[in-house]
Parts: C-alpha cells; structure tokens; sequence
C-alpha cells in the first residue's frame, strides 16, 4: 500500500518514460534438431528400449530444494550441444553465480546458451546476469521488457506507471532443458530462496524432470518464445558498460557468504530406474548429482502453454477465451470423480472457479487445498483476495490447509531430510539447508490419483488472465501417488487446516503438534492482519 501511494505521488515529478527501441536485430534460432546424437540424447532413447515402454516420455519428481539446484548443475555439465533456460526471474546470489560458472564451462566447450528472462526483475544487482549477452556462445533476451532505467525495481515501477496494463502481463514460464532431451519445469525460479540456501525464508516447491518426446515438446514451445516480436536481444536494450555501472556483482568470498562446495567433476548422468540410498550429508549445496538416484516413469503426458501472444497489449483481441494453461487446468479439474489435491501458494478462485468447485462438491468430490498462510504468504495482496473466498469455500465442503511460516527444524522442501541427496522423498519434511520460515511456491494438481499436473501456474486470475504459463500434465498413478505422498506429510504437521466453527473461522493444529489451535490469522502480527484489512477494497481478484 506505502508502495503504491509512493508510486503514485513520485509519478507526478518524474518524465515520462523511455521507448523501446523500434528497429530490432532478432535472428531466428530452433532446439538442436537432432538431440539423439547427444550423450543425453542416446541415454534416454536405451533407457526407454530397456523400460521395454510405448510410452516416449520419462519423469522424475523434485521435491527437494537441494536436488532442484544439483539437478540443474547436472544438465549443465551433461550438456554438450545447448542449453535453453526461459525464467520469470533469475536474481544475483550465490547459487546462480555457480550456475553461471558452470555454464561459462559449458560455453567454453561449444555449447550453445539460450537465456529467455522476463524483464520485470532485470533491475539493480539481478541486471548482473544480463552481462552474459556478452560472452561466447551466450545469448539473453527479455521478454516484454520495461523501457526506462534498471537501478531499482522501485524506479522502474514507478516510471512504467502509465502503462500499468503492460507492466502487469508478464512470461512466467519456467523451462531448463539440456540438448533438446531432458528438461526441467515447475514452480522454481533460480535464485537462493528456490533451493534452499535463503538466511530468511525458503520457498517450499516441487518441480518435474522430463525426458523424451516432452523436452522436446517444451523446446518448441520455447523457440515460440525466443523468436517471438516481444523478446529483445539484451544488446537492443543496453551496452555490457550501461549493466556493469548498474551495480558490481557481489563477491564470492565476501564475508558472511557460503563458500562453495567442492565435488568432483561427474560424468553425464544415468537415467536409470532405481534408488539408491542417500549419500552422506554435505554442509553445502553439490555441484551435481547422479540422477540414476531417481525413480523415472514412463508415461503418457501431454504439455499446456499459453501463446506468447497472451502478454501482447492487443491480447483480449488475439487470445481466444479458454484457451488457456489454468482455463485447461480447470477444464482437467471439473472432470474429476472421486478427489482432487491442490497446492497453490496464490489462491484466488474468482467467481467462476469458486461455482467449479460448488459442482465438484455437488458430486461429492473431495477437494483438498493448500496454499499460504497470511504468515508465510510472500504476497499480501493475494492472501487478500484469497480470504474473500475462504469462507464460501468452507461452507461448499472444500478442505483448506493453509502452511505456517515457523516450522520445526530447518525446513525447505517436500519429503526431503537432512540425510537425503536422492531426491528420494522420506518422513520428516524438512529440507537439509535454509531457515526455518518457509513459504509455499508449489503449483501442483492430482486428480482422481491418475493425473498430475505440475507447473508454474498459480490457481488464481493473474495466471488467467495475465501472465503466461507452461504445465505438464501426467497420467499415471505411480507419480500421482507419489506426488500426493510427498505433499501430505506437509498438510499433515506443518499446516492449519481452516475450519468454520459456529460460523466463525477457526484454524486447527494437526494433533500433536507444537503449535496451537487459532481464532484468528495465526502466527501474523497485528500490524499485518490491520495492513491486510486495510488494503483490501483497493485488491482487485484480477490483479493478484
């Protein structure tokens, strides 16, 4: 809310903002055609020969923060042809600088380096990644960019404020795919917060490897992308000087900083079948892990993108309605029979998905939701527009558990202990590294124990109606089952499930645990719950 009025009144004395430059140098790039000629490539094609499956596509679940950033730095090193990376944000710290140095490796041994950011985060110490549009093999584009200067994301918000519409539809795509052959997606973006490593609060999250004919899938929809009008080479918008006055990188020995881990070099990864025990516990993030740790499953799978014309300032006339990631997602959710389970940090049903689920519980289907607390929701505004819903939600029978900030131990991913590296999940839900304040980021669906679903989709207007966004949905009760298994011991200890009590609200704690019942917002300030009120007739839904 002070942001906003601050915005506004600073608007008021500043110029009006830059353009875009009119004239643009965008040469046309595609996934390597022929990924089977790749170490990678060939591994999945025997690996799939020795499954003895129809199915052409693999997958394995992350669920801990450790194995989402040692997967990624596997991919890298395993990489020998190209690498495609398309992110919301990508922030200066740490663990991306180490990505960043195993990709310079990467580059250095001929591989081809595709970045596709979003623009809105490229601003103050996170513009530092846009330096690599300046080194061999490397090329960066941002997607919709912003005109106008990058010391702060304050400045940029508020020079951009004549053009709020634009400023809201961002790409919130999230795709790392290695040699067209294995890909990451999800809900993570790259930064410290997303694996763990965070001195203040860690995102909880769940991402998916996929391997086969859906890397490939998800490298078309990346071209679509990369080679859309909207991307702008970095070199369009700004000089390597322009970024390097901006803000130095931070140090990798400054004070106060981890220091790296050291591993030995690994070889390419084995796509195998089995698990196997964890290794011993690091104090730090590895380089790299052996994914033939994970369990892979064949399956039959299918891809949901948006169109990159969905973020375009002429998209209600160029998006046909229900076309879709989340119009699809609900199109999958309303066909339910028995149950559904929904784990969405930004909540925000709206109308016409608040009368979807009133029909899902008219057939006596069992939904269950977890989202964020008014604690550990890093977004205030959509903890605003998801309570106006919460209590007709209640009423219609669906079953809401909302995570706590404060968690036992040190906690930062789904099902993945302090002994644990395999990615493997166990009992204890916590992760090895972090803080103990955690927020929810996961975007995942299970319906009927058949079909997941895992994205970077939020349940809620904004991913609607505004931002673009890619999901994989499976079918296949093995890893739906898994998937429900990793999230349920979080529901289980390490959330409130809500309640109405004489029509009242009530958060009740699971049965032993350390914490108390509530009557109200538990574990939030007073000063949050009165900001919360506050700001609330200002929240539009589809703005959230």
């Amino acid at each position: 809310m002070l942001l906003l009025a601050g915005s506004l009144v600073s608007a008021l004395f500043l110029p009006g903002c830059a353009s875009l430059p009119d004239k643009v140098d965008r040469p046309v790039s595609t996934a390597l055609a022929n990924p089977a000629e790749t170490r990678l490539g060939s591994m999945v094609a025997q690996r799939a020969a020795t499954a003895g499956t129809r199915n052409d596509s693999a997958f394995a679940l992350v669920g801990s923060a450790d194995l989402a950033f040692t997967s990624r730095m596997t991919l890298i090193k395993a990489a020998q042809k190209t690498l495609d990376i398309q992110y919301y944000a990508i922030f200066q710290d740490d663990t991306t600088e180490r990505m960043f140095d195993a990709m310079r490796e990467a580059a250095g041994r001929g591989v081809r380096i595709r970045i596709l950011l979003d623009d809105f985060n490229t601003s103050g110490k996170n513009a530092q990644v846009l330096k690599l549009a300046f080194e061999k093999n490397f090329e960066v584009r941002l997607f919709n960019p912003l005109p106008g200067g990058r010391q702060s994301l304050f400045f940029r918000i508020i020079t951009n404020l004549k053009d709020v519409e634009s400023m809201q539809r961002r790409m919130h795509n999230k795709i790392f795919v290695a040699d067209n052959a294995v890909a990451i997606t999800g809900g993570r973006n790259l930064g410290e917060t997303y694996f763990g490593q965070s001195r203040g609060t860690n995102f909880v999250d769940i991402d998916i490897l996929a391997a086969g004919r859906i890397a490939r899938d998800l490298s078309r929809s990346f071209d679509q992308y990369w080679n859309n009008p909207l991307a702008y080479p970095v070199q369009a918008l700004m000089t390597k000087k322009e970024i390097a006055a901006i803000k130095p990188a931070a140090e990798p020995n400054a004070p106060g900083s981890p220091k790296p881990a050291v591993s030995p070099e690994v070889s390419a990864p084995d796509l195998g079948t089995s698990t196997v025990a964890a290794t011993a516990t690091l104090p730090e993030l590895a380089d790299s892990t052996n994914l033939q740790l994970l369990t892979w499953t064949w399956a039959p799978s299918v891809m949901m993108v948006d169109k990159p014309s969905k973020i375009a300032a002429d998209a209600d006339a160029t998006e046909e309605a229900g076309e879709t990631t989340v119009d699809g997602l609900l199109q999958l959710i309303s066909q339910a029979k028995t149950r559904v389970l929904i784990v969405s940090p930004y909540f925000v049903p709206g109308k016409r998905m608040l009368k979807q689920f009133a029909d899902l519980r008219e057939r006596k289907v069992r939904v269950r939701v977890l989202t964020n607390s008014l604690a550990s929701n890093d977004a205030l505004a959509a903890h605003v527009g998801y309570s106006r819903y919460r209590r007709d939600l209640l009423a219609m029978g669906v079953e809401i558990y909302e995570m706590r900030a404060e968690q036992e131990g040190t906690f930062s991913s789904f099902g993945s202990g302090s002994g644990s590296r395999s990615g493997a999940p166990d009992k204890s839900g916590t992760g090895s590294t972090g803080s103990s304040r955690a927020s929810l980021h996961s975007k995942v669906v299970v319906v009927d124990d058949r079909l997941l679903v895992v994205g970077s989709m939020n349940l809620d207007l904004r991913s609607q109606l505004q931002n673009s966004e890619v999901a994989i949905v499976i079918r296949n009760q093995g890893i739906s089952g898994e998937a429900t298994r990793l999230i349920e011991p979080t529901m289980q200890t390490g959330a409130y499930r809500v309640e109405l009590v004489d029509g009242r609200l009530f958060w009740r704690a699971p049965p032993g645990a350390s914490f108390n019942d509530a009557n109200s917002e538990p574990d939030a300030s007073a000063g949050l719950k009165l900001l919360a009120h506050l700001i609330a007739p200002f929240a539009p839904d589809e703005m959230l």
